[in-house]
């Protein structure tokens, strides 16, 4: 069936669609009740099923005669290790583990929150979770203690897992004072503190009372099968910026999550079982959950682990080498890493030193790629380089192209189409669809294929209000785009006040309440500018207070400090510039994207809702002043 006929099925007979589709993984109890609301009546994807995705990820692969295949590849040029794992090895560390957790008193429905760097064992946390039904919650490691906080007060974990330390470049960055800040900071105690020790320098100062060790309690824990759970049970909580400034914690069910990434592996990235694939992000994010441990996971495939950065360990030549030393058959990254690897070798060098013979697929996500970007990787690579576009909240690409059908087309700037179950729609502000070549608000009718969001935790008003209340009956996905005569669509950008720093989204809005709680700010805003390599970064334009004696220059690095101590280095905050006011509508809403605009140096039309224009001269002089 060609991609075409396959999407159309998807909309026109969804439920034999996922029926079908549910067949091709393990289940202890198959579905009957393919599709159904819940209480809120939200749709549900096989809610009396039965699994467990570590069992799929893991033993099935063993009990099928594959256990001695490599299932993990960990490179890491930072602290100079290269390990393997194969499935035999992988589940004797998992199921040990997760008999320690279950030892600990951690059981089903439990949560659990990872704050680790790329490291095995972070993936070993993940599914020794899984394998006894606790829902884990990953952090990012770069993030400060207050974000930590954040998730620790909303999901309420009775474990903490972590490690000692990350590896940035060639810097160390502790993990331990950061975590027992958190825990100090946080409304409820933590039970448990489980701690990897990495032992990459003396470490003793920065152990606390109360950890326990990760290695002595998989030493001394007896293997512990997988519990079987319902399709509904969730998986995982995965935090993504709100508008409101507070993160909202996605909820990822277990069976439709399951049954849409194996969908994926095989119809998007067009991988075989057995092949290599590399999703060259951190768990802490979305494609670290679904296509550096689940994804490749499910459907046997090799995955890779790489603790490095993609121009400085050592050099602009490592992604290639990977690739290279371990057969790639496929490559997941952010624009950025790419634009990254062009900067510092455009005339591709490097890649000539590497066999990429082997090498099928680049796809890319997280932010659009820029044709200059697509047309260097054409050059010097020569393999396709595929954008598409997906959420956190989806879990799996909403966008993109089929490319098991090798008759797939490429558009450059476009995302490609909507991928089989995702029925998507422009709309404009009204609901009317808009025609071909119209910018609108991207929507899906509902209900969502399996694999997306359950919900927000334990919050279903924010859940509704957030992605369900602008039109009735779809999914708002809070981006703007554009679709052609062809169905292929292209982003245009975020609609609200999200923005995207190299693939990871973060909130202005909570940006902007740390930036005003400087004694010396007025009023703030803060916007996403165009920006070569990251795609957005944030700018803030402040407001002193009247009286104030702080110099403009000492209030940006203390700007940036704080935000970099509330959200972490990962904010990327290194802009703030001082104004006389901020442009306003007369009814007091500061013009952000007008304010973008201007910093961007785009052109403009002046709002017919601003109350003063002369301030528009003001904003570009004061631009000048800065760039100066």
């Amino acid at each position: 069936m060609n991609s075409d006929a396959l999407f159309k099925r998807s909309i026109e007979d969804k439920e034999n669609f996922w029926k079908e589709q549910a067949g091709n993984i393990n289940w202890f109890e198959f579905p009957t009740d393919i599709l159904s609301p819940d209480k809120n009546n939200y749709p549900q994807w096989f809610a009396d099923g039965k699994l467990n995705i570590c069992y799929l990820c893991i033993d099935q692969h063993i009990e099928d005669g594959f256990g001695a295949q490599t299932a993990i590849i960990y490179d890491s040029p930072v602290t100079n290790q290269k390990l393997q794992y194969t499935f035999n090895e992988a589940k004797e560390e998992i199921a040990k583990f997760a008999g320690g957790l279950a030892s600990l008193g951690l059981k089903k429905g439990d949560t659990a929150v990872i704050y680790m760097p790329m490291i095995p064992q972070t993936l070993f946390a993940m599914l020794a979770c899984a394998r006894i039904g606790v829902i884990h919650n990953v952090v990012f490691g770069g993030f400060a203690p207050h974000e930590l906080v954040v998730r620790i007060d909303d999901c309420k974990p009775k474990a903490l897992i972590t490690a000692t330390a990350g590896v940035e470049i060639a810097k160390r960055i502790p993990y331990l004072p950061l975590v027992e800040k958190a825990i100090e900071l946080a409304q409820d105690k933590v039970d448990h503190i489980i701690v990897y020790n990495r032992r990459l320098t003396e470490n003793k100062h920065e152990m606390f009372d109360g950890i326990i060790d990760y290695e002595e309690l998989v030493k001394n824990s007896e293997p512990i099968d997988c519990v079987s759970v319902e399709s509904t049970h969730p998986l995982y909580l995965l935090y993504t910026s709100g508008t409101t400034g507070k993160p909202k914690g996605i909820v990822r069910d277990t069976g439709g999550y399951a049954v849409a990434l194996k969908f994926s592996m095989k119809y998007i990235y067009g991988i075989e079982p057995g092949e290599t694939y590399w999703a060259a992000s951190d768990f802490g994010w979305a494609v670290g959950h679904s296509y550096t441990v689940y994804g490749p996971l499910l459907n046997r495939n090799t995955t890779i682990i790489f603790e490095g950065k993609p121009i400085m360990t050592p050099d602009a030549g490592t992604f290639w080498r990977i690739i290279s030393e371990y057969k790639v058959a496929a490559m997941f990254t952010a624009p950025t890493a790419i634009r990254a690897i062009k900067k510092e070798d455009p005339n591709g060098e490097l890649v000539r030193k590497y066999d990429l013979s082997h090498f099928k697929k680049q796809f890319l996500a997280g932010e659009r790629c820029d044709v200059a970007t697509l047309d260097w990787f054409a050059k010097h690579i020569g393999v396709p380089a595929i954008d598409h576009w997906w959420q956190t909240e989806s879990g799996w690409p909403m966008l993109g192209l089929m490319t098991y059908d090798e008759n797939y087309t490429i558009k450059r700037a476009s995302a490609g189409k909507p991928i089989p179950g995702y029925d998507i729609k422009i709309f404009d502000e009204n609901g009317y669809e808009l025609d071909a070549h119209q910018e609108g608000y991207l929507i899906i009718k509902l209900p969502l294929p399996p694999g997306a969001l359950l919900g927000v935790w334990k919050d279903y008003e924010r859940y509704q209000k957030s992605y369900l209340s602008q039109y009735n009956g779809y999914y708002f996905s809070g981006d703007g785009a554009i679709k052609d005569e062809d169905g292929y669509i292209f982003i245009t950008g975020r609609v609200d006040d999200v923005i995207n720093v190299a693939g990871h989204r973060l909130s202005t809005s909570e940006m902007e309440e740390i930036v005003s709680s400087h004694p010396d700010v007025a009023e703030c805003t803060v916007v996403g500018i165009d920006d070569n390599l990251k795609g957005q970064i944030p700018f803030a334009t402040v407001v002193v207070k009247n009286g104030s004696l702080i110099t403009e220059q000492d209030l940006e690095k203390e700007i940036i400090q704080m935000v970099r101590e509330k959200i972490g280095a990962v904010a990327f905050l290194k802009n703030a510039m001082t104004v006389k006011r901020l442009p306003k509508t007369r009814s007091g809403k500061i013009l952000r994207k007008l304010i973008r605009t201007l910093l961007d140096g785009k052109e403009f039309q002046i709002p017919s809702t601003i109350d003063d224009e002369k301030i528009i001269d003001e904003i570009q002089e004061k631009i000048r002043g800065y760039r100066a």
